[in-house]
């Protein structure tokens, strides 16, 4: 390996220079930096009329207010199965707009099966990859958060993780995982004092934070060396085809 401080160019034989980017830190510490709160979307997994996802959902959204925060909450109730309706359906509609509105997102699962329930997967799968040209969850920021109806698990949690990156969303390191949660909320739906109640503060305090760090530099943070090589050379086919 060439230790000298400029590698010589043989040693990146393979790399295209147009495309290349030294990654710079000016590019991730704007001037320029928002001033509007935090926009975070909210997104539960049951259709319980005593749904324990809902009132953690809920639980969340007042702390995230709190912290400084603009929530919104998303109820999946009437959106149709994915491919079950067309795009312009207008609980599609209303949750894409939402995702493009949104900074960040907190989703919340009960575990069923030992995994995610269908209603959180099907919200999930409603919103593309792309929107146009627009990827509206990628260099977003995302929370995770689970309830289990018997002992402790991370079964909802390590799917929607999964499912975050594939989504490209900046998944922060915590997360909660409610356990036996029928009692843990009283009859109003409000969370009782105890640790898990604590993990709930840390996790939203955690997102609130990631929000403001990188809100300014998303797009920056996910601008990728393959990509910008791929749209270099769609261009140069097309300006070619052009000249033929």
């Amino acid at each position: 390996m060439n230790t000298d401080k400029e590698l010589n160019k043989a040693d990146l034989a393979h790399l295209d220079e147009q495309a290349f980017r030294v990654p710079d830190l000016a590019e991730l510490l704007p001037k320029d930096r928002a001033t509007h709160p935090p926009r975070i979307l909210l997104l539960y997994g049951s259709l319980r009329e005593r749904s324990y996802s809902r009132f953690l959902t809920w639980e969340a959204a007042r702390l995230l207010e709190a912290m400084g925060a603009e929530t919104r909450v998303f109820d999946p109730q009437g959106l149709p199965l994915p491919e079950g309706a067309t795009d312009d359906h207008p609980k599609v509609q209303e949750l894409r707009q939402l995702v493009q509105w949104a900074e960040g997102m907190v989703w919340t699962s009960p575990e069923r099966h030992g995994a995610m329930t269908s209603v959180l997967k099907a919200q999930i799968d409603w919103i593309p990859l792309s929107i146009g040209a627009i990827r509206p969850t990628q260099g977003k920021t995302l929370a995770l958060m689970q309830v289990s109806g018997g002992s402790q698990s991370f079964n909802a949690l390590n799917q929607m993780r999964v499912l975050g990156r594939w989504m490209r969303l900046i998944t922060i390191p915590n997360q909660s995982s409610v356990a036996k949660a029928f009692l843990e909320f009283d009859e109003e739906g409000r969370m009782k004092p105890s640790s898990y109640y604590e993990r709930v503060v840390d996790v939203m305090e955690e997102l609130v934070k990631f929000t403001l760090l990188t809100r300014d530099c998303a797009a920056y943070l996910v601008d990728r060396y393959s990509e910008r090589k791929e749209t270099a050379q769609e261009l140069s086919r097309r300006v070619n085809q052009r000249s033929i």
